[in-house]
């Protein structure tokens, strides 16, 4: 074990989330000291509960809307990724979620400025909207009704992305932005309204598999090892552009939706309702960038994945009967 002096530190926002709580488990395991910060608003202390008694890691149950004092911390590195993420969450709480993007992240940058420590910024593929460049690169502007429902997440990470560069070239704050496409694995939550599990928990209960539209909007799914694997080498990298990290193959939701009946042998049906309001109709990302600057990209495939995340939600729903 490092020295304490020389152990690196890191704090994470939204330590108790899906992403949150296993980027926490890889800074562990790189033998960082962390320091997890999460109000429990959308997250789960279930998700950091095979933490508990490890002295490298401590749990703080904190708003980072509000400030943050840790006064005495040395701390290297602060992941802010705190934020309501999936369409359910933001829908019911609208002002939190801008909260989040827009203080949390003042909140956290000035955290990383006042410790001299690197900042790394959760923002998410939503920055592109309804994009009408396919793939997606990084130096796309992107299509994003600013008043629309699903604004209230799309302008929030947005602004958050603003004030990082401006931290950046202001305050000369070390920084990165991690643009984050569509991720699942272990630990989503069973009922957030997002695909994979909305799918998975159908198929497994018996359901039919609820399709918004006639299923021809495509998404790309990246396993979330893998996504945590390049954030990793993004926050130990000297790069302060935006980076897209997601899988860039590419299925429609149909596709989807039979593949995860497929592969859970249910004989569920498929349902189809109306598209909600500017959901985008197209999402891969455009991996070029992530591949030249950290050497990343996607290893895990979609079956090995999928087959794991079920195999999740299977032990999930039978812990809860």
């Amino acid at each position: 074990m490092a020295a304490k002096n020389s152990q690196r530190v890191s704090v994470v926002t939204g330590a108790a989330g899906f992403l949150g709580s296993h980027l926490s488990d890889r800074l562990l395991a790189e033998g960082h000291r962390v320091i997890a910060i999460d109000n429990l608003v959308t997250g789960n202390t279930a998700n950091i509960g095979h933490l508990a008694g490890n002295e490298n890691f401590q749990f703080i149950k904190h708003n980072v809307s509000n400030f943050i004092f840790l006064p005495d911390e040395k701390i290297d590195y602060v992941f802010h990724f705190a934020s309501p993420a999936s369409p359910i969450d933001y829908l019911e709480l609208p002002i939190p979620t801008l909260k989040v993007g827009a203080l949390g992240t003042h909140n956290t940058l000035g955290l990383a400025k006042d410790k001299n420590a690197a900042f790394i910024l959760a923002s998410t593929s939503e920055v592109y909207g309804d994009p009408l460049e396919h793939p997606q690169k990084e130096d796309y502007w992107g299509n994003v009704n600013p008043i629309g429902p699903r604004g209230v997440y799309d302008e929030a990470k947005r602004y958050g992305e603003a004030m990082t560069m401006a931290y950046h070239r202001y305050h000369r704050v070390d920084t990165r932005i991690v643009r984050i496409f569509n991720t699942y694995g272990p630990r989503m939550r069973l009922r957030d309204g997002r695909v994979v599990p909305a799918f998975i928990g159908q198929a497994l209960n018996g359901q039919p598999l609820t399709v918004f539209g006639d299923g021809s909007q495509t998404r790309s799914f990246c396993y979330v090892s893998d996504l945590i694997d390049g954030i990793f080498k993004l926050a130990m990298s000297d790069f302060h552009e935006p980076v897209n990290l997601g899988n860039p193959r590419e299925m429609t939701i149909k596709q989807f939706a039979d593949e995860i009946v497929r592969i859970t042998e249910a004989k569920s049906a498929i349902e189809y309702k109306p598209l909600p309001i500017d959901d985008p109709r197209v999402r891969q990302p455009d991996i070029s960038r992530a591949k030249k600057v950290l050497g990343w990209e996607p290893r895990v495939d979609f079956d090995e994945g999928i087959k794991a995340t079920i195999e999740y939600f299977r032990q999930s729903l039978a812990s809860q009967r």
